[in-house]
């Protein structure tokens, strides 16, 4: 979301305010909404690469699903009194007066960062001190600031821009014989979108190299824009955020469909190919039977040049060391190895094909759901858990996953909450191990318990002292063209375990 359009709707809602705060609801672990008072739903989607700011009609539902949002709703209460974009940057400050009564809730700010992959949500004192955000970010990941609870809030690094809002004619003749890319890149507040609206409003394209009888009609088509800085309305906006979510959701079921129809595809090329070898079988037991009519003739040699029964001559190899009726054995054994091959094959090519075609439909059928639909899809599958890896019981009573392949960690990780545990064997290939907490605390036999799984399932099996890293699962991913399985991860703990089965796995 683009700076302009964030403070066309921070000039909109001002207006309105101070306003009264009637709750918050939470539609998924990564968006927030908080119902305003003659205002409507005033929605922050704060998953990157993707945030969205935008006042939405209607009753959103929706109870807190993480740490932070369980905060946002006990600690963010009383009315909305001010809306702060500092320059035309994308960040908002939200401040709430905070409420009197029989508990009170003192004044807080909310900082939405609306920064694409590195969009954040932050809850912060007035003073500016960090209660608590979405995603913490440490030294090793960012060297000019670092975000944590119990930290002053550092705003992202300064920049130099013009603003548009207060730009005069003559600012612009700098750009004159450079291209209108070149301006839009100088520009507060207006990105790749914007920028190719403001070149359609001025009748230019983003390649036109700017002369002095441009500027006139550029510097109205800015003004223009910072009135109205998109062709698209709110409702446009939600629409456009919504398939971009949809798609990020789709991307993964999308890979894993392909990626098992190309497993298929060439199962299926190799049922064939057996089929194909049937011929081959065919002359193996011709060669057995001549070689068994002969054998009383066939010398010792690398090779036997036999008639057939329809009188043509034929050269039949022969392993050295075996008689003739042992090498007409061993043909017999090959040809019926590939018979089975074959046979197995023709009983498999139809079920294969009708699978094939079925992922293929389901492939279809993905790429028409809505984002609601597969928002739906995504949180029937966690509930019910992935159809894959092994499934225990911490003392604790949280539910644990254990991958077993570099396909079921790639699975596990995929579909666990962003709260879950994550737990791998430091520097050693192993199983990917899940312990299900969604935000709750687990207690120290639960981590060993989630540790000693880890260690065990990897390739330190048997050893003493073995380090187990373990993170949230939202500090986890994988890197691109990383092949199944293989992730990065950040803001880790060890702990060191021996690599036995505890005793709960059986």
């Amino acid at each position: 979301m683009e700076g302009l359009l964030i403070h066309a709707l921070v000039r909109e809602l001002s207006d309105k305010l101070p306003c009264r705060s009637l709750g918050w609801a939470f539609p998924d672990e990564s968006s927030a909404a908080v119902l305003l008072e003659g205002v409507g739903n005033l929605v922050l989607r704060y998953r990157p690469p993707s945030p969205l700011l935008t006042v939405e009609p209607g009753h959103l539902e929706g109870e807190a699903r993480t740490p932070f949002q369980r905060m946002l709703k006990t600690r963010c209460k009383g009315r909305l009194v001010a809306l702060e974009q500092p320059k035309l940057d994308r960040v908002v400050v939200l401040h709430f007066e905070g409420e009197s009564g029989f508990v009170e809730t003192p004044p807080t700010q909310l900082i939405f960062e609306l920064t694409g992959r590195n969009a954040n949500l932050l809850l912060c004192t007035p003073e500016g001190r960090i209660l608590g955000l979405d995603r913490p970010v440490t030294r090793q990941i960012n060297r000019y600031r670092e975000l944590r609870p119990g930290l002053p809030y550092t705003p992202p690094p300064p920049y130099q821009k013009l603003d548009p809002r207060h730009l005069g004619p003559e600012e612009l003749a700098p750009f004159v014989g450079r291209p209108l890319e070149e301006l839009v890149r100088h520009l507060d507040g207006v990105g790749k979108e914007l920028g190719t609206e403001l070149a359609r409003r001025a009748g230019l394209s983003l390649d036109t190299v700017l002369t002095p009888a441009h500027l006139p009609g550029l510097h109205r088509a800015i003004q223009s824009l910072v009135e109205q800085p998109g062709p698209k309305t709110p409702a446009e906006l939600r629409e456009s955020w919504a398939q971009e979510e949809a798609e990020a959701l789709r991307k993964p079921l999308r890979e894993a469909l392909r990626r098992q129809i190309t497993t298929l595809k060439a199962r299926l090329e190799d049922y064939q190919k057996a089929l194909e070898r049937l011929g081959e079988a065919s002359r193996l037991r011709s060669w057995g039977d001549l070689l068994l009519a002969y054998a009383h003739q066939i010398q010792p040699g690398p090779s036997a040049r036999l008639r057939d029964f329809s009188g043509q001559e034929v050269e039949i190899p022969l392993e050295q060391g075996l008689s003739p009726i042992q090498n007409a054995e061993r043909f017999y054994q090959r040809a019926r190895r590939l018979e089975k091959n074959a046979e197995k094959a023709l009983e498999r090519i139809a079920p294969t094909e009708a699978e094939i075609a079925r992922l293929e439909e389901e492939l279809r059928r993905i790429q028409l759901l809505s984002y609601d639909e597969l928002r739906a899809g995504n949180r029937l599958m966690r509930e019910k858990g992935p159809k894959a890896g092994l499934r225990l019981q911490s003392p604790g009573g949280f539910e644990v996953w254990v991958g077993r392949s570099s396909q079921e960690n790639e699975l596990l990780t995929r579909m666990a909450h962003s709260e879950d545990l994550w737990f791998h064997a430091q520097g050693i290939p192993g199983s990917h191990v899940i312990l299900r907490t969604q935000g709750r605390p687990a207690s120290l036999p639960d981590l060993l318990f989630a540790a000693r799984l880890a260690a065990y399932h990897s390739r330190a099996r048997g050893e003493k002292n073995v380090p187990v890293d373990y993170t949230l699962k939202k500090h986890v991913w994988r890197p691109r063209k990383a092949a199944p399985g293989q992730v990065l991860y950040t803001q880790s703990k060890t702990l060191f375990v021996d690599a036995e089965a505890p005793e709960e796995t059986g």
